[in-house]
């Protein structure tokens, strides 16, 4: 449970970084406010991601453990 709660944390902090930053950017450029805009972006996004993926990560599990079964079927 432990594992499970810091790999959610890890992976969504990683992903809603750099996802908060690229749209970010596309919307603002480099303007003055950009890192408190960003910021507040990645504070906004990175609770539901943390949460969505301690949520789903079972399930996603489950289904690459069936794909990875079934592709090992076929090779």
């Amino acid at each position: 449970m432990l594992a499970r709660s810091i790999l959610s944390l890890l992976m969504s902090s990683v992903m809603v970084l750099m996802v908060t930053l690229l749209v970010t950017f596309l919307n603002l450029g480099l303007a003055s406010n950009f890192v408190m805009q960003w910021a507040k972006a990645y504070f906004l996004a990175w609770p539901v991601a943390a949460a969505t993926g301690f949520i789903i990560m079972p399930a996603a599990r489950r289904l690459t453990d069936r794909i990875m079964a079934q592709l090992e079927r076929t090779a």
